[in-house]
């Protein structure tokens, strides 16, 4: 097996175990992808095909746990649903300049968003969490379909936001990724963009990496996962720049 197979895995592994966690697991696997001379199409949807089957896998571990919200998290899918379907068919049909420029405006939107959430100041107060608002999830699944990374984080954010505990809002992040990364996987193969070599490879990294996150996750709940994110936020966006403008 080619060097290069191995990395996919490895790249795979770690940035789903990061992402499973904290969010923005895409932040390390596209920017490695794009590296290693994958077009931005077949990274995009080797992303989707392999986070279907980490999610499910990392879903259903926090699910026999019974740490996770059925009811709450299939009444957020059709949203998501709705919004990796869309995400998907225009990401499709736009070439890879004008998708690398768009890439890079919602990378830096989820990277200020990132940097913003971490600095805030945590007040005691005895009003209620915010609930949360359905129709937001359309957007975040959209993102997910015609971009990715940062759209975990959002996730995370929303369902932490709301009062939900860390491991249940990991659960509930799964879920929903699950159901945008599969019905925009569907887009991306429907439209032959999909590689088999890369998307297999990164799943099997991405799979063993989500199920290592949440067997590990009570104990790791605590390290800086937004300061990490954040660091290869900045470098992605360097990358871009310089895939784009040189």
């Amino acid at each position: 097996m080619e060097p290069t197979f191995f990395l996919l895995i490895l790249v795979g592994f770690i940035a789903t175990f990061i992402g499973t966690l904290g969010g923005g697991g895409g932040l390390i696997s596209l920017p490695a992808m794009l590296v290693l001379g994958v077009p931005i199409h077949a990274a995009i949807a080797a992303n989707k095909f392999s986070n279907t089957f980490s999610s499910t896998g990392s879903f259903y571990t926090i699910w026999k746990r019974k740490e996770v919200d059925l009811k709450l998290g299939f009444k957020i899918v059709p949203f998501t649903l709705l919004g990796g379907l869309s995400g998907a068919l225009l990401a499709s049909y736009l070439t890879e300049g004008i998708l690398l420029k768009i890439a890079l405006v919602l990378l830096i939107f989820a990277t200020v968003l990132n940097i913003v959430k971490s600095r805030r100041p945590k007040v005691a107060s005895e009003q209620p969490a915010p609930k949360l608002f359905f129709p937001t999830y359309i957007f975040i699944g959209a993102f997910d379909g015609l971009f990715g990374p940062g759209q975990a984080t959002l996730l995370m954010h929303s369902f932490l936001n709301a009062g939900y505990s860390f491991i249940t809002s990991i659960g509930l992040a799964r879920l929903q990724t699950l159901s945008s990364c599969f019905i925009s996987f569907l887009v991306y193969f429907s439209m032959g963009l999909f590689d088999w070599r890369v998307g297999v490879l990164l799943g099997i990294g991405s799979f063993i990496g989500a199920q290592t996150a949440v067997r590990l996750a009570p104990k790791l709940s605590t390290l800086p996962w937004k300061n990490i994110l954040t660091a290869f936020s900045i470098f992605l966006i360097g990358y871009l720049l310089l895939k784009i403008y040189f």
